[in-house]
């Protein structure tokens, strides 16, 4: 069960400032090495995502990187279960995430923002509203240049469901990824990674056991900047339970994500579209449209 009292809330706040300060830290330490130097001013916009995904009935919204989706699941599932005597129904949802990002150098950037979202799970769409915040980190732990050694990168974000009331969930989300670069303009490679989130809920009554992914896949970069990676992995969730009922059920199955990216000339995204679809084990769709909004783009 995880306490929601002003204690609790406190201790997550200064958790989340220890992670960003702890951030900065790693970002002057990285600067300090054979690096590429910073740019004398971050990227600084807004990485608007617009998401449409359709969920099957009995599982909640997972797959690569789907802190608002799931927020917004869980909180439902937790807040509306007892009022689901046959399981969570199957759903269709359109979510908004709004993390404003600052690349603080070409190894790290740090994020955070809310995410808003409307779900029809059969009787019309609920109203948009805002349905999480998050904030994490992205930092390249080692980067390739050329070398034998493919790039680490880790990427963790904390995502708390909104309204802060009974069934709430805090959720981590931690991405290690290694990207084995083929050429020295890192244009081609090979991708290998894994996720793993892990997810409190604010009920005596409900829980959520952990997803992970495992996966590999590849990239291919064109002289006009197009970019289009592929990953394929497997998903394993350990399924949702409330009152002693499975409001979700455990499931290892796989999961294919597609992306296509306009890049511009200093490998900043201009346009991106996403398509993915994970078993559980019935099909779950999903498309995500990115269009960041730069106020400074280097």
């Amino acid at each position: 069960m995880l306490d929601h009292s002003p204690l609790h809330r406190q201790a997550l706040r200064a958790a989340a400032m220890g992670l960003l300060c702890l951030t900065i830290s790693a970002g002057a330490a990285f600067a300090a090495d054979d690096a590429p130097a910073k740019p004398a001013v971050p990227n600084i916009y807004l990485d608007l995502r617009t998401i449409y995904a359709t969920i099957p009935a009995g599982t909640l919204g997972l797959g690569f990187g789907n802190t608002s989706l799931s927020a917004a699941f869980q909180a439902l599932a937790a807040r509306r279960g007892a009022s689901l005597p046959n399981g969570l129904p199957a759903a269709k949802s359109i979510a908004v995430d709004l993390p404003l990002t600052v690349d603080v150098s070409d190894r790290v950037s740090l994020y955070g923002g809310v995410s808003g979202s409307t779900t029809d799970i059969g009787g019309g769409w609920s109203a948009f509203d805002i349905t999480s915040w998050n904030i994490g980190v992205q930092a390249d732990l080692y980067q390739q240049n050329g070398g034998k050694i493919p790039t680490i990168t880790l990427q963790s974000t904390l995502t708390q469901s909104v309204p802060n009331e009974q069934g709430m969930t805090n959720s981590l989300n931690n991405i290690l990824e290694f990207d084995y670069a083929l050429d020295e303009d890192e244009t081609r490679g090979w991708l290998a990674g894994v996720q793993y989130t892990h997810t409190d809920i604010a009920s005596q009554l409900a829980s959520i056991r952990p997803n992970t992914i495992l996966y590999a896949g590849g990239y291919y970069q064109w002289p006009s900047n197009w970019k289009f990676t592929g990953r394929l992995g497997m998903q394993s969730f350990g399924g949702a339970q409330l009152a002693g009922r499975t409001l979700a059920a455990s499931f290892t199955q796989p999961i294919l994500r597609l992306d296509l990216d306009r890049m511009d000339d200093n490998d900043n995204r201009l346009f991106g579209i996403t398509a993915q679809i994970a078993w559980m084990p019935k099909p779950s769709y999903q498309v995500t449209l990115r269009t960041p909004l730069y106020a400074i783009r280097n």
